[in-house]
């Protein structure tokens, strides 16, 4: 039996970054949606071992990676679980590395997701996302990948309504990596309060684009500073569409309008 899940790509519609806590953590507020139609995949067959085959146009840059993600979420369900990891995973991977649409922590959601399949575990959705949370702030919110408000560092999960959106995601080809953002964003000391976002998200499409208007990415800014194609891919885009929502997902590089 091979077990088979989608990892679709994560794109923050706003992300509000709060002052690093004595953890050194950065409590989040954002709102979440995920693609129909892009994304990785994640497959998992019995096996005597643990194994992992990449493939796909982003497979090399993971090369050099021999314990990455999928790997050690893997790893993590089998230690709570109690059992032996034991499977062979593949990975087919269509998603950038480092892009700000979840790439990684979609594919580790999608390894909880099918090796629980796999080894018959029946853990719930609550549980596989505090595993998740181990992992990353994006995992959590990575599990479900349905239209979610993220809060605390990632593991604070409310379910949102969002109506359906046409989007189009622009990554420019360079690496965003998350740490150096949030250090440059520290270095700023340009903490802004939180935009008065009022209720729920409005549930048709023509009123949730002025509604976001009101919302930011905080990273926005570091993250176009550090690289600075970002900023001209945004400009570029919102250029073609002047009338579009552009923005940054996550710590980008991936721009969608």
């Amino acid at each position: 039996m091979t077990v088979t899940s989608f990892a679709p790509a994560k794109v923050n519609l706003y992300l509000h970054v709060g002052p690093p806590r004595e953890d050194g953590l950065h409590p989040l507020d954002s709102l979440v949606v995920f693609a129909t139609d892009v994304g990785d995949f994640v497959s998992a067959a019995p096996a005597s071992d643990l194994s992992l085959e990449v493939q796909g146009p982003f497979a090399g840059a993971l090369a050099d990676e021999p314990d990455n993600l999928v790997l050690r979420a893997a790893r993590l369900l089998a230690d709570a679980a109690g059992v032996r990891p034991m499977a062979a995973l593949h990975l087919q991977k269509a998603l950038p590395i480092a892009s700000g649409i979840g790439g990684g922590s979609a594919d580790a959601a999608a390894a909880l997701r099918t090796l629980n399949a796999l080894w018959g575990l029946n853990a719930g959705a609550e549980d596989l996302e505090r595993l998740g949370a181990k992992l990353g702030a994006d995992v959590p919110c990575c599990i479900q990948a349905r239209a979610c408000r993220m809060q605390g560092v990632g593991e604070v999960l409310a379910p949102a309504i969002v109506p359906p959106l046409a989007a189009v995601l622009v990554n420019p080809g360079a690496l965003s990596p998350t740490g150096a953002v949030y250090k440059a964003f520290d270095a700023q000391r340009r903490i802004q309060e939180a935009a008065p976002l009022s209720g729920d998200a409005p549930s048709t499409a023509a009123h949730l684009i002025p509604w976001l208007r009101g919302a930011r990415n905080d990273l926005e800014q570091p993250a176009g500073a550090l690289t600075p194609v970002i900023q001209e891919t945004l400009e570029a885009l919102q250029t073609i569409a002047p009338d579009a929502l552009v923005r940054l997902s996550g710590s980008g590089a991936t721009v969608f309008g």
